[in-house]
């Protein structure tokens, strides 16, 4: 009898376990098209990308193909970290933390509730913390090919990033 009461309470305390591990480590995740393209959109006008490559891709985001594009057919968006947060106590409050190499970048109000809300449409999983939705990912790394979005054939946008820590 005690055998078998310890073999049935120790599998579902291995299957927590186990469940506990997975959610701890990161998760990899691919996103292409049009949810990449406004990923790397709105990371890339807080990113140390020059402002001819800023304004290509907020270009490409809106719609606009006309416009010349320079020797380098493709760009790349990278952020190390991103933490976005809002709350359901203070309604207003949303905030974005943006890591760079070099540097961070602080988002308020509708800026942060844009990248927030992309972030999960592309797929970022929501954690929830005493009043606080939280998304985070990090080693973002985003390639714009602006030619190939020109084309509209849905193609020239792909992010790669991790989820969870």
């Amino acid at each position: 009898m005690k055998y078998s009461l310890t073999r049935k309470s120790a599998a579902p305390a291995l299957f927590l376990f186990c469940a506990a591990a997975s959610s701890a480590s990161a998760a990899p995740a691919t996103i292409s098209g049009p949810q990449a393209l406004a990923l790397a959109a709105l990371v890339a006008q807080h990113s140390s990308l020059p402002a001819y490559d800023k304004r290509t891709i907020a270009r490409l985001f809106a719609g606009g193909s006309i416009f010349l594009i320079a020797a380098k057919t493709r760009f790349s968006v990278t952020a190390d970290n991103v933490v976005c947060r809002t709350s359901n106590i203070d309604i207003a409050a949303r905030s974005c933390e943006l890591t760079f190499k070099t540097r961070k970048k602080t988002l308020k109000g509708r800026e942060a509730n844009e990248l927030h809300a992309t972030a999960a449409t592309a797929g970022v999983p929501a954690e929830a913390a005493a009043g606080l939705n939280i998304e985070s990912f990090s080693k973002l790394n985003c390639i714009i090919d602006p030619r190939e979005i020109r084309q509209k054939a849905g193609g020239g946008a792909q992010c790669s990033f991790e989820t969870g820590k």
